[in-house]
């Protein structure tokens, strides 16, 4: 049995982008999984393929999970990884979701089963999208790094590149899967408080949606997720607040993020040209419709 099942093929995708996110360990406070799962919802996407969960995962490590139907028959729940289609109209590419818990096992396997798909796909971009637990408060702006395959990529990313080295999870070793393969990639990271660790976070699910829409080229009404992330920084504040240890600690990390904070010269803000493609893309996916 091949591990990728496909439900359905795809038509007429344009020039697709592959934008993949596991839960686990690469998805601190739910930021990545989350921000697929929000283009997925806000582009109507449709799931066309799932890898077969018995080729990756320890059932021990991820379990499946019993369900009730009507009351009376058992269901059970294997964990899996689907794939979706999102078409968006009035972009310049379409997109293809990827999202599922974190392989327990056959890493290289796998990679090679999701670089196969982007290829049959004719897939121009692969973008990994994660997030880790760090020492950055809450009511500062997401701390994002990334880093690509590409220059050109690179530059568009508009983020630190990263330099992180040590343990990897799969979003590293997929990005690596796609640079061997000659695929562009880019990997994104979003930087998530640590002291609430266990609390989902809209806000850096926000981060990496506006990330997304830079390095693909397309634009999403994130409002509902705006609402959700200045609700998640007015609730963990006041939750702060209650704790006169915890309000010290984070007064300190708050310092620490404006003592390295850079100022922005002149040199450092978008050029007139950057600002009207942005504008003129946004302009093309409204519609005239919503002019």
């Amino acid at each position: 049995m091949q591990p990728l099942i496909w439900d359905s093929r795809p038509d007429g995708l344009r020039a697709p982008a592959l934008v993949c996110a596991f839960t686990g360990w690469n998805d601190a406070g739910d930021a990545a999984s989350a921000a697929v799962q929000f283009l997925g919802s806000s582009f109507g996407a449709t799931r066309f393929a799932r890898l077969d969960p018995e080729e990756f995962f320890d059932f021990q490590a991820t379990r499946p999970k019993v369900h009730l139907v009507d009351g009376h028959t058992r269901r059970i729940e294997w964990p899996e990884i689907e794939v979706w289609a999102a078409r968006v109209p009035r972009a310049p590419r379409d997109l293809v979701l990827l999202s599922g818990p974190e392989p327990s096992m056959r890493w290289r396997t796998f990679c090679r089963t999701v670089v196969d798909l982007a290829e049959v796909l004719d897939t121009q971009l692969v973008v990994t999208v994660g997030a880790l637990l760090a020492d950055v408060p809450h009511s500062r702006p997401v701390p994002m790094t990334g880093l690509s395959t590409d220059d050109a990529l690179t530059e568009r990313l508009g983020v630190p590149r990263t330099s992180y080295e040590g343990p990897t999870g799969i979003v590293g070793v997929l990005h690596a899967a796609c640079q061997e393969a000659g695929l562009p990639s880019a990997s994104l990271w979003a930087s998530v408080p640590h002291y609430v660790a266990a609390a989902p976070n809209p806000k850096a699910a926000l981060a990496l949606v506006r990330q997304l829409e830079r390095v693909v080229g397309v634009t999403v009404d994130a409002s509902e997720l705006e609402s959700a992330a200045a609700d998640y920084e007015r609730q963990v504040s006041l939750a702060v607040q209650s704790d006169p240890d915890v309000q010290a600690f984070v007064e300190r990390l708050e310092a620490a993020a404006e003592e390295e904070e850079p100022m922005l010269g002149p040199g450092d803000l978008p050029s007139g040209d950057v600002l009207a493609r942005e504008f003129q893309r946004f302009l093309r996916q409204r519609g005239p419709e919503q002019e």
